[in-house]
């Protein structure tokens, strides 16, 4: 994982302990969808007996990677789970993902998700967020959402719709009925997003404003398996 931005190994090194928790017991075979270029999780999954391959267009260039999207990967055999971290809500096509994803995994099979709800993503959680970006050091999304906000002149919400819009988003509520259609859901909460952007502030301190009802929480983690008759 030593490709990542400083902000993107906090986030890895916040989630991993909900993946690491949720993935079958070792050895098991395991598929990242939409590891990235530095890997995703991969390695770590690696680093406990997994079997563990990521399929994304920018994958890297190294074995056990797949450099193409998911949707035209071709399986070996069924996998024991799969994650998907923040990388569904931006897909093509999420219906033809997720039968895929319920056709590669094996019976028992886990499949554990990440993502982002969007729409949640209102005004005072904007400006919360905004207003504890780091002035010094890397620039990242929200640094780039709140300069495009403040030159678009536009109100939050419309400014929001049309960037959603334009990049295809798809709801975080149109992600979870999508999954719950398919999966028999075994956990599903609402949790901190923003926070390794965000940096010194913690996840912990996020979860305190969304609690005391300052902002949303947008972020979604979700473990299911295939429905059994």
């Amino acid at each position: 994982m030593s490709d990542t931005t400083a902000s993107q190994q906090r986030w890895l090194d916040s989630t991993w302990p909900f993946v690491r928790a949720h993935l079958p017991p070792a050895p098991s075979r395991v598929l990242e969808i939409g590891c990235g270029p530095a890997g995703g999780f991969v390695p770590a999954i690696r680093e406990h007996d997994h079997d563990a391959v990521g399929v994304d267009p920018a994958a890297p260039s190294r074995p056990g990677y797949h450099q193409t999207q998911f949707e035209k990967h071709q399986l070996s055999g069924p996998v024991d789970a799969i994650v998907a971290c923040t990388s569904l809500h931006h897909v093509n096509d999420l219906n033809e993902i997720l039968d895929r994803a319920a056709a590669a995994l094996t019976p028992g099979g886990v499949f554990i998700v990440v993502e982002w709800a969007y729409e949640r993503f209102d005004e005072a959680t904007a400006r919360w967020s905004f207003d504890r970006l780091p002035d010094s050091g890397e620039r990242g999304w929200l640094h780039n959402h709140r300069e495009q906000w403040r030159a678009s002149g536009q109100p939050w919400h419309s400014y929001l719709q049309d960037w959603a819009a334009r990049e295809r988003l798809y709801r975080g509520e149109a992600i979870s009925q999508a999954l719950q259609a398919r999966f028999h859901t075994w956990l599903f909460t609402r949790t901190p997003y923003f926070f390794p952007d965000l940096h010194p502030v913690s996840k912990a301190h996020e979860q305190a404003a969304v609690d005391a009802g300052e902002i949303q929480a947008t972020g979604i983690h979700y473990v299911g398996g295939l429905h059994t008759c």
